[in-house]
């Protein structure tokens, strides 16, 4: 093969084999599937055995850690269950924090950046915890680029449904972990059959559930809960899952989009 030739690629849109050089493939006619040369990258790091939940667990555990190295005394200062280790107020504020102050003020990047951030051990732990028990299942029956793009848009939908009722201040993963659930609810749903019902039953035990917790303890945002479920199912009916369409370009070309929006978002976070 010489310099010039381009190996035979997958067509990223329908998943077949067709030549690097191609300008249309034969089996599903997507023009360019090669992408501008950026095919190979996108199956990488949005397909085969790629996971999300690490990239996911380590930012949030990453920013959890600055947020206290960044004012030690808040440590000291927590009172509370629910709070120990509670990052400073001015801390997770710089960092990107939510809530209708937020919202009202335009600083709109707030409802992606507060996804990774938490205000206590207890906290983060959970929500890791949940973040990591989810994922495999959800990248089982999305793929990874639609199961990043459901835990993106239900985060965003269940701090704007927070900040719509009047949360002036919220943070944290759970929203998109209820859009976990969500999407794991409409795949059980509309899968069916056996398999189908015990996911649907299964995940639907796991959302009453913490629906109940969240209503017993104070300090709990229930509308980013039930945004973020509402925001799940709706982006997991709209993308659909592996058994009914295969990922293709345009899913992966919208993770790829997101995860870029999440890094301009801390670093406007960050400058303003």
């Amino acid at each position: 093969m010489s310099d010039n030739e381009i190996k035979a690629i997958i067509c990223p849109n329908c998943g077949k084999l067709v030549s690097g050089n191609a300008e249309k493939c034969m089996h599903c006619g997507s023009k360019n599937p090669n992408m501008w040369g950026l095919a190979e990258y996108f199956r990488k790091w949005f397909g085969g055995n790629s996971s999300f939940i690490p990239f996911i667990s380590t930012l949030c555990v990453s920013l959890y850690v600055l947020a206290l190295l960044l004012d030690p005394s808040a440590i000291f200062k927590s009172t509370g269950m629910l709070s120990i280790l509670s990052p400073s107020g001015q801390v997770l504020f710089k960092l990107g924090m939510t809530g209708s102050y937020a919202v009202d003020a335009g600083r709109w990047w707030t409802l992606i950046t507060a996804i990774y951030l938490h205000g206590g051990i207890l906290h983060i732990v959970f929500n890791v915890m949940w973040i990591r028990q989810l994922g495999p299942a959800v990248e089982d029956f999305y793929g990874i680029s639609r199961s990043f793009l459901i835990f993106t848009v239900a985060g965003i939908f269940g701090f704007i449904l927070s900040s719509y009722f009047g949360n002036r201040f919220t943070l944290g993963a759970s929203g998109s972990i209820f859009g976990l659930l969500g999407a794991l609810v409409y795949y059980g749903r509309k899968r069916g059959g056996s398999f189908g019902e015990a996911i649907y039953k299964q995940a639907g035990q796991w959302a009453i559930m913490f629906f109940i917790f969240g209503f017993l303890f104070p300090g709990v945002d229930n509308y980013a809960h039930g945004g973020g479920f509402i925001g799940g199912f709706a982006t997991a009916h709209f993308l659909g899952f592996i058994e009914s369409k295969r990922e293709n370009r345009m899913h992966q070309l919208g993770a790829f989009a997101a995860i870029l929006l999440t890094i301009l978002s801390f670093i406007l976070a960050i400058l303003i």
